[in-house]
């Protein structure tokens, strides 16, 4: 177990060792001077037209949160739960699994049509 932990660290240390070079050098040569054409905004590289007041719908934004949430939820617990070899405790498992996705999935539709945001 100590050697699977190690290689944890390793990996930790790789990806820092690597990502620091990443960040230090732009910061580094990167120039500074803040001109009228770097502070404008920019639609899709084209400078804006019209209003940029819109009215967003977000009746849809608690769905994006339950989805993002339990879609990596279900990645991690569905796998965890097919290491198991005996089809009686991959069933046991798999209740676990479904239980721990829909209890939060039911909680959140209960706590959305509070505050009535469908």
């Amino acid at each position: 177990m100590p050697g699977a932990f190690i290689l944890v660290l390793f990996t930790a240390a790789f990806g820092m060792v690597f990502a620091t070079p990443v960040i230090i050098i732009p910061w580094l040569f990167a120039p500074r001077n803040k001109t009228p054409m770097k502070l404008a905004t920019f639609e899709a590289g084209q400078v804006p037209s019209g209003d940029a007041r819109v009215h967003l719908l977000m009746q849809y934004y608690a769905y994006l949160l339950v989805f993002v949430i339990m879609d990596v939820v279900s990645i991690f617990l569905f796998a965890w739960a097919m290491t198991v070899t005996s089809s009686l405790m991959s069933a046991l498992y798999i209740g676990v699994f479904l239980g721990l996705i829909f209890i939060p999935l039911g909680f959140g539709l209960h706590l959305a049509r509070i505050k009535e945001i469908w």
